[in-house]
């Protein structure tokens, strides 16, 4: 994809809402609910829209989208969207898909050639699902900037990837993988016929009325756009005695944007979500509902993922989500017709922590029906050094409940690596051991956390036991090789 394509422009005959279409009642617990995640997670600027049956019923902009000049957050201000793109990407091959130019359970070695004889029996929906199991595009890149490097072209760090070993084989295990999206962009490009940012442009932001939705990364100039920031501890190797606010700068190569490379604002992601579920870019509901379905494993058992989305599969309530850079998401509930976007201008703040609370203000029983956000509720004010006990007052109220590993885990290493919140991490890891002990990786994580803690022989001894439960575990090897000096 040649540079130009980031900024294409887009005509826009889509009107904008008419104020709230939400009850007022509604629109202030949120505003509530809104300031004090700000005030608790030092978010400088935030955009919220909330879709309930087809319309925007909510609308509203908090904040500051520039530090340094004081420049308000508007419903205009753009902001990076990061991983939130996979969706769109899920969204473009589905349109393939429904052309009968691609099929889900074909190989990709179909379609693109040249790749080497390991990647060839992954299919498209194990790309989409990240079960690929091959090996990372960014290890070859800077992965602080994400940059290539040592003056490295694309074509070069192409090459690089492609000579290195798989991780696993194809279904086998997750791993969140960017090489499973350029993949999925080359294949765009060459079976749409265009580069795949101008198939974006054509076949989703024109349709939707998308406006202020673009391709680019912190080197492009994009108008309204909001700095991104994050805080730090430790500049060029200097601990800091407290945090500090600096500016986010991230290159996103153009061959990778389909992972990472959109920047937008909260209406026009919510005008593209009625465009979804309204039948605008897919034809039919049995593509949408492909879209939203997860993946499998050679062992039978469902993915994370769907095409291009995480999924959150509980009993009822169930929604299908897409993140981004710590900073954006995007909640859809399918049964209950509503939907969630929050933007913000901060890595780090993680709005999918608390967009389930919010929408629980819609239907209140779409948050009481997430143990994850149950969970936090409580804890907030009874204190994490109780989530076994509270775990329990839960299961007693309800017997169903029981939070999956993979939520409570995600939720304790967004609080360990960008939370600061270390010591309330390691209790949800130590909560995930109690629900979860055959499973290899609660040991590996609460390892990571109790290591982050300064607790050496609490953490030797839980990567020792994710060992014995799966000893292919390459992460707990790395780990045990540094801090135990007599482990071999």
């Amino acid at each position: 994809m040649e540079e130009s394509d980031a900024t294409i422009p887009v005509s826009d005959t889509y009107p904008r809402p008419s104020g709230f279409r939400g009850s007022q009642h509604a629109a202030a617990d949120v505003e509530t609910l809104l300031r004090r995640e700000m005030r608790e997670r030092r978010i400088p600027g935030l955009q919220v829209a909330v879709v309930r049956r087809g319309e925007i019923a909510l609308l509203r902009s908090f904040g500051v989208a520039n530090i340094q000049d004081s420049v308000p957050v508007t419903d205009r201000t753009i902001f990076p969207i990061n991983s939130c793109t996979k969706a769109f990407t899920g969204v473009a091959v589905m349109q393939l898909v429904e052309e009968g130019k691609v099929e889900l359970a074909a190989p990709v070695s179909v379609y693109l050639g040249g790749l080497p004889a390991s990647w060839q029996p992954v299919t498209i929906r194990q790309l989409l699902t990240h079960v690929s199991g091959l090996p990372n595009i960014l290890n070859v890149l800077d992965r602080s900037t994400g940059k290539l490097t040592g003056g490295d072209s694309e074509d070069a760090a192409w090459a690089k990837v492609l000579s290195m070993p798989s991780e696993s084989a194809p279904g086998e295990r997750f791993s969140y993988n960017q090489t499973n999206y350029v993949l999925l962009g080359k294949l765009i490009d060459k079976y749409s016929g265009r580069p795949f940012a101008r198939f974006f442009v054509e076949r989703q932001f024109r349709p939707a009325g998308m406006t202020n939705t673009v391709f680019g990364d912190s080197r492009d100039v994009i108008p309204n756009q909001a700095p991104s920031y994050r805080y730090v501890r430790n500049i060029d190797g200097h601990a800091l005695a407290e945090d500090k606010l600096i500016f986010a700068y991230a290159e996103f190569p153009p061959f990778r944007r389909t992972a990472s490379g959109l920047n937008s604002t909260a209406e026009d992601i919510a005008r593209w979500l009625i465009a979804l579920r309204g039948g605008r870019l897919l034809k039919t509901k049995a593509a949408l509902d492909t879209l939203w379905t997860p993946g499998r494993y050679n062992n039978g058992s469902a993915t994370q993922w769907a095409l291009g989305w995480m999924t959150k599969p509980r009993a009822r309530h169930r929604a299908v989500v897409a993140t981004g850079g710590g900073r954006a998401a995007l909640f859809v509930y399918p049964e209950d017709d509503l939907a969630v976007v929050v933007l913000t201008n901060l890595a780090g703040a993680f709005p999918e922590e608390f967009i389930d609370e919010l929408a629980g203000f819609y239907d209140p029983e779409i948050s009481a029906s997430d143990p994850v956000t149950a969970l936090r509720v409580r804890l907030r004010s009874r204190g994490f050094e109780r989530a076994l006990e509270v775990y329990g007052e839960l299961k007693k109220e309800d017997p169903s409940f029981r939070p999956s590993e993979t939520d409570l885990n995600d939720w304790a290493y967004r609080m360990l690596n960008g939370g600061g919140k270390k010591k309330e991490a390691l209790e949800i890891f130590k909560l995930n051991v109690f629900l979860y002990p055959e499973s290899a990786n609660v040991y590996d994580s609460v390892a990571e956390a109790y290591e982050a803690n300064g607790e050496r022989e609490l953490a030797i001894r839980n990567y020792k036991r994710s060992l014995e439960l799966d000893p292919k575990n390459a992460n707990a090897v790395r780990h045990l090789k540094r801090l135990d000096p007599g482990y071999r």
